[in-house]
């Protein structure tokens, strides 16, 4: 499957709509129970010792031999298949927590394995047809019994008709803060993103669900990830609250050697916003899921990296070492800059990772990739270690994500970027001899409210190429904040350059780092 196949649920997934247009389902107790089964025994190092035999064997491509009438279902035929509630998933035990399950058919056409964990024990969990509600389908509820499911959703007790995290297609999966708003994804691991090659997708091939205990309030989920590539054991724990949390541990089995990986990889989209129109050929002013990459350096350094949509694909390696976390983040929440009250960009949640050890050498990697419109997830951000991953070695590592409106906030002190904008430089009524691009930045936040314009707040501006001019810093009272402009004179060259802004006061750095990378028009294009 490609990456605009898998990705293509961006409008309707990613635009916050209802989970209604998927369909989940739970299984009869004959099917789970323990009493129907004496189940296998189960625990995450026999997971991982599986991972690891899986590794040293040559890859098994999943049969996919679904009957031509799911593989051939359009997109509006499969919103029909709709969940029946009934048949939720420990619907009828004190739980907190239910699950319903993707049906296959569409883009989800390779069968994952689905198993409930109970007292140690894995009970496999088989399809059942008549759990889903076909619509107009006529048919397919009479289609053979050994189909599977495609992924899975997951309810909670403060309101089980809408569902808060998802596991579907491959190895992504997503979830929502107090908004209830689906946005962008997150996956098991990445290869070969952003290369002129093939990208490799891993697929979580079988889940295990742990049954929670009366009174439980997070979630346990095993996954076994698998490609030509590598096998995987992951291991997450799902606290939902304001902020859904999800702690992950997993190891990582390589088959081949692995140069350009992900780890913790994010999906996204951006189509159009106050710093990049190059696609603004919608009526509504902004079109995006998130408008920044956030960073926080091993050295304790804040970084700020607007997204674009550039005419070309776009990489960025942002070098640290033992990043302390990253993230994309949709800091804008003013409804009157999108002007939408279909899918609602406003309430998309952000998504910050903290890995929970020292993740050495390597870059956070961005790519950002062109688009015409909203269907299609074009940013990707992840972790890339500096060292190629090597077959017959198990790599360890764990870290946290956050899902929400709110991220946390390690560093309250700093003033964040509120808005970053862009237009031809120069001086209002003076005639422009030569081009200039105008940059402004907007930050609040942090001490900034405090201070005025005598205070002395200066913006420190620097640029790979060209020169910087009409530098300037001043209080920006809309938003109890500063605002710094300048003008990049990029010189004949149309190479790209690296921005880089804060304000500081005396040697005191007042705000998070803004960067940008800036790509000068041929000359010939540069009206001024």
């Amino acid at each position: 499957m490609d990456r605009r196949s898998l990705l293509k649920l961006g409008l309707a997934l990613g635009a916050g709509l209802p989970f209604t247009l998927t369909v989940g389902s739970g299984v009869r107790a004959s099917a789970h129970s323990p009493s129907a089964s004496a189940g296998q025994p189960f625990s995450y190092d026999w997971l991982r010792e599986h991972a690891r035999e899986l590794s040293a064997r040559d890859y098994q491509p999943a049969s996919n031999d679904l009957p031509a009438r799911l593989t051939a279902l359009n997109w509006d035929q499969y919103q029909q298949i709709r969940y029946r509630p009934d048949q939720a998933l420990w619907r009828n035990r004190d739980s907190a927590f239910q699950i319903q399950f993707f049906h296959p058919g569409l883009y989800f056409l390779e069968p994952v394995k689905f198993f409930e964990l109970v007292d140690g024990r894995a009970h496999k969990i088989g399809y059942e047809s008549d759990h889903f509600d076909y619509g107009d389908n006529a048919g397919l509820a009479e289609l053979s019994p050994d189909l599977h499911y495609a992924g899975f959703r997951l309810h909670f007790h403060q309101d089980f008709d809408r569902d808060l995290a998802a596991f579907l297609g491959a190895s992504y999966f997503r979830a929502v803060g107090e908004s209830r708003q689906y946005g962008l994804s997150a996956r098991g691991f990445a290869v070969d993103t952003g290369l002129p090659v093939a990208e490799e997708f891993p697929r979580f091939r079988t889940f295990w669900l742990q049954r929670p205990e009366p009174g439980d309030l997070h979630l346990t989920v095993f996954a076994l990830l698998d490609s030509p590539g590598l096998t995987g054991a992951y291991r997450f724990v799902i606290h939902p609250g304001r902020n859904l949390d999800m702690a992950v541990s997993a190891s990582i089995f390589p088959r081949t050697p692995l140069h350009r990986f992900g780890v913790a990889p994010l999906t996204s989209m951006y189509q159009t916003g106050e710093n990049d129109r190059r696609m603004a050929t919608d009526w509504r002013p902004e079109i995006h899921d998130s408008d920044g990459l956030a960073i926080w350096r091993g050295n304790g350094e804040r970084l700020w990296r607007p997204l674009t949509n550039p005419a070309n694909l776009r990489v960025s390696h942002f070098v640290d070492t033992g990043p302390r976390g990253f993230g994309l983040f949709q800091r804008d929440r003013n409804f009157d800059h999108y002007q939408d009250d279909g899918v609602f960009y406003d309430r998309r949640p952000s998504l910050w990772v903290e890995p929970g050890e020292d993740w050495g050498e390597g870059a956070v990697l961005l790519v950002e990739i062109p688009t015409r419109d909203e269907t299609f997830d074009n940013i990707v951000a992840f972790w890339n270690p500096a060292r190629a991953w090597l077959p017959g070695n198990e790599y360890p590592l764990s870290y946290r994500l956050t899902w929400g409106e709110k991220m946390p906030d390690q560093a309250q002190e700093l003033a964040r970027v509120r808005a970053t904008r862009t237009g031809i430089g120069g001086v209002v009524g003076q005639p422009r001899t030569y081009f200039s691009r105008r940059f402004a930045v907007d930050f609040s936040g942090g001490t900034l409210a405090m201070l005025d314009a005598e205070a002395g707040v200066e913006a420190v501006v620097s640029a790979s190429r060209g020169r910087t001019e009409l530098i300037s810093a001043r209080p920006l009272h809309a938003l109890d904040g500063f605002r710094a402009m300048f003008d990049l004179v990029p010189g004949d060259d149309t190479d790209p350059i690296e921005l880089r802004l804060y304000l500081k006061l005396g040697n005191q750095a007042l705000t998070e780092t803004w960067l940008y990378q800036y790509i000068p028009p041929e000359p010939e294009h540069r009206n001024f």
